[in-house]
């Protein structure tokens, strides 16, 4: 199952939202081991006016001026979806603290704010929960004044691996003609990953790449593509498309807390 922070890619926003900086590197792929969740929720019993199910995390803060622990809801009915785990091994390990050890949600296709660690207790509600982790964070806003709209699923996305080899001035990367193997991984919170598209001119005129075999409905694809570089500068990109119909943006939509950023991947390249 593919993980990714929320905020994966708020550096590359401007202007940048006061928070972690993250690039890209903010997302990974592993195998996690649990028990589900749904059949634990029905045997505790669930009421007919039940709404939502409220996970809280023994890490304690304070954040926005205040102080509480991480806690985080989800809909009765995502709740209950085959695929969410109360897990408590990765990639056949035991977890490990910074993973949540000994026990961790995990919500297949939802941003990593909606994974929450050392699990301490979940609570069954009637009412939409008001945390503040919940109520007051994550949300898609042009202010902070703002309430503005939930971040829930993870939003189609592609990498590649920059190709030829960097001058840190430049920020360019030099590359001998020839053919080059591009590669990468593309992943969706809304639906499987059906198509990845490469272009070499700046988004200007797309070539589908070959896509890998999936490993799993919720786990990152690879794919190729065979570019054959002839001297010249270039600008790669990639995006990804899901089985839901969402295809990534050339750029981003700003948002003040950085949130989603799902631009395409640009690569400047330099072919001698």
């Amino acid at each position: 199952m593919t993980l990714e922070c929320a905020g994966n890619g708020r550096a590359l926003l401007s202007p940048r939202a006061a928070s972690q900086p993250w690039l890209r590197e903010a997302v990974g792929t592993a195998e996690w081991t649990g028990t589900p969740l749904a059949p634990v929720l029905r045997e505790a019993g669930l009421a007919e006016d039940a709404l939502e199910v409220v996970f809280t995390g023994l890490d304690r803060g304070v954040q926005g001026d205040v102080e509480h622990l991480y806690e985080r809801s989800l809909p009765i009915a995502d709740a209950l979806r085959d695929e969410v785990l109360l897990a408590y091994a990765v990639n056949g390990q035991p977890l490990p603290p910074q993973h949540g050890f000994p026990l961790r949600v995990v919500v297949p296709g939802w941003y990593g704010m909606s994974h929450v660690k050392w699990l301490q207790s979940i609570t069954i509600v009637a009412e939409p929960f008001r945390g503040w982790q919940q109520d007051g964070a994550y949300h898609l806003r042009d202010s902070e004044e703002e309430q503005g709209r939930p971040v829930t699923r993870m939003l189609p996305r592609s990498l590649m691996i920059p190709p030829g080899i960097p001058d840190f001035f430049s920020r360019a990367r030099f590359l001998a003609a020839g053919p080059c193997l591009l590669e990468g991984r593309a992943w969706s919170g809304w639906g499987p990953i059906e198509r990845v598209e490469v272009s070499a001119d700046g988004g200007e005129s797309w070539d589908e790449a070959t896509l890998g075999e999936p490993v799993s409905e919720f786990a990152w694809r690879g794919w190729s593509y065979a570019w054959e570089a002839e001297p010249g500068e270039y600008e790669l990109c990639c995006r990804a498309g899901d089985a839901a119909g969402n295809v990534q943006p050339l750029s981003a939509e700003w948002n003040f807390d950085g949130f989603c950023n799902n631009a395409v991947q640009r690569v400047h390249v330099l072919v001698s």
